[in-house]
């Protein structure tokens, strides 16, 4: 029996045991089911954060890093790669109101420059604009700031009035693209004494590349001091030679000498009101220049001349005061321009290609010219010149060359197109005898004259319609006339018929009055111009 219950006692003993082991298994693998569910849940969760701390770090400029976890991951089991973050939509623009900050400057200076830093006002230079100070001084200190900044302005404000003596605004060290705001008055002094023994020029720009002189304002040369003295034996039109009144008088000019008090004596020489030399790409809008002693505005060696908006205004009877001057300049435009001056609304000089002149009005005044070229036997070259598109009113001539005896060189592909004159004395010119003298010495060598062509002159003459006078050695060639129409009106001078001499070309129409004098072809083979004199 002692034995018996013994072996019960085992046996139950045994029992317990395996039923409390079968019970810690149970409790074990419930655990680890468990766990494998959190780590499951926490790794998703580390997506997440993962995928949130991306955006973070893309939004904040990558300046910001993602947070590493503190503690190791469990070794097993093994969690695949997240996915790939979506793209990022582009970002919505800044509310409306709000702009973008501008980016900030380079350490070497060349970042951006706003508009307050690149503009300076004459009146900040100590510029008074009261008409009487003289603000030259500040002139110059306002160019000697602009020219270093690329594209900085000059304001010369309205209502303001400039004194301004004679002044140089000069590269070519300065910036490229500066621009010359005039809204005001800027005149010039009322006596001979600032000009010493005598000037080229009142204003001048020179060996600059890109400016830009713009705005509504006024530059007065203050002329009237300059056309009455005599002493200068100022140059004539020889055009005048061919307007004979009905009553046989010549009218004179009443040229009085000027009392000290206005100045002193005059210089040698008159001075243009603006000039440019040797710049590129220059234009000039807006402004009005009036009552230059001599030329209005003047470009001397220049490329890329851009005119346009422009007003010139001084009287009939002021002497050799050109609207616009061209000398040794190519590629320019001239355009949309009102000029009334004492002579060539345009003048355009030897050196002078590609220029082109269209919707311009022209009157009082000489009419648009060529020339003269080859004075003083020298060389002259012009090419591919066209004029279209002009009214003119009450001018001495329309269009015009003019060369002197003695010269060389060649005129050639100039197009004259639909010019309409009203009152024009002379609407076609060519002369090949030009003098500005009582005398001239007469000469066989002569700049060679082609490719003129004339079509649709019309409108109104008050002496002659046509006047070709060229060379006997050297005869003007290929000159065709097509849809002239041109109706004499009496007036105080003799009219006259149309005239021809050694000019060769082509009637392409009828024209109005009749141009009979015109010789069809070519002028016969002696007539050659030698190489040395080609252009």
């Amino acid at each position: 029996m002692a034995c018996c219950s013994t072996f019960k006692s085992f046996t139950f003993t045994i029992l317990i045991t395996i039923l409390l082991w079968t019970s810690t298994t149970d409790h074990h693998t419930c655990n680890a089911r468990k766990g494998w569910h959190t780590r499951t849940v926490s790794t998703s969760l580390s997506k997440k954060k993962s995928t949130n701390h991306h955006h973070q770090h893309h939004h904040n400029g990558g300046k910001s890093k993602s947070k590493a976890s503190s503690h190791k991951a469990p070794p097993s089991p093994k969690v695949k790669a997240p996915p790939a973050p979506p793209k990022v939509k582009t970002p919505l623009a800044p509310p409306i109101g709000k702009a973008p900050a501008a980016p900030p400057e380079n350490d070497n200076g060349g970042g951006p420059v706003t508009d307050a830093a690149a503009t300076y006002n004459v009146l900040d230079f100590g510029a008074k604009g009261d008409g009487n100070t003289d603000d030259t001084k500040a002139f110059e200190g306002a160019w000697a700031a602009a020219c270093k900044v690329t594209g900085s302005k000059i304001i010369v404000p309205s209502p303001y009035k400039f004194l301004l003596g004679p002044i140089t605004f000069s590269g070519p060290y300065c910036q490229h693209n500066i621009i010359f705001q005039i809204d005001g008055t800027i005149i010039a002094p009322s006596s001979f004494k600032p000009y010493g023994s005598g000037l080229f020029q009142w204003i001048l720009f020179t060996k600059l590349v890109g400016l830009t002189i713009q705005g509504g304002g006024t530059v007065d040369g203050s002329g009237s001091i300059w056309w009455k003295d005599s002493r200068l034996n100022d140059p004539l039109d020889d055009e005048l030679k061919l307007i004979i009144p009905i009553n046989g008088t010549t009218k004179q000019t009443n040229n009085s000498s000027i009392t000290s008090s206005l100045g002193g004596n005059m210089p040698s020489i008159k001075p243009t009101a603006i000039r440019f030399y040797g710049s590129f790409d220059v234009t000039v809008t807006g402004i009005t220049i009036q009552n230059s002693p001599q030329c209005h505005l003047k470009f001397d060696n220049c490329v890329g001349v851009s005119v346009y908006n422009f007003h010139v205004s001084s009287p009939a009877d002021s002497p050799n005061t050109d609207g616009i001057h061209l000398q040794n300049s190519k590629d320019v435009l001239i355009h949309t321009t009102d000029l009334s001056c004492g002579d060539d609304c345009v003048s355009i000089q030897t050196g002078c290609s590609n220029v082109y002149i269209h919707n311009v009005n022209c009157g009082p005044g000489h009419g648009i010219s060529i020339g003269s070229l080859g004075k003083d036997n020298t060389k002259a070259c012009v090419s591919n010149i066209t004029v279209r598109d002009v009214m003119m009113h009450n001018t001495m001539n329309g269009v015009r060359i003019k060369t002197w005896q003695g010269g060389s060189g060649s005129v050639q592909n100039v197009q004259f197109s639909n010019i309409q004159v009203s009152e024009v004395q002379l609407p076609i010119v060519i002369d090949q005898f030009y003098c500005d003298k009582s005398t001239c010495k007469n000469q066989s060598s002569a700049v060679a004259l082609s490719g003129i062509n004339y079509e649709r002159i019309r409108g109104t003459y008050t002496v002659k319609p046509v006047h070709f006078a060229c060379s006997d050695s050297m005869p003007c060639t290929d000159v065709h006339l097509n849809g002239i129409n041109l109706k004499p009106i009496q007036e105080r001078y003799h009219l006259y018929d149309a005239f021809c001499w050694k000019t060769f070309g082509q009637l392409l129409s009828p024209a109005v009055p009749p141009v009979e004098c015109l010789q069809v072809g070519k002028p016969s083979s002696s007539h050659v111009q030698a190489d040395h004199d080609t252009c």
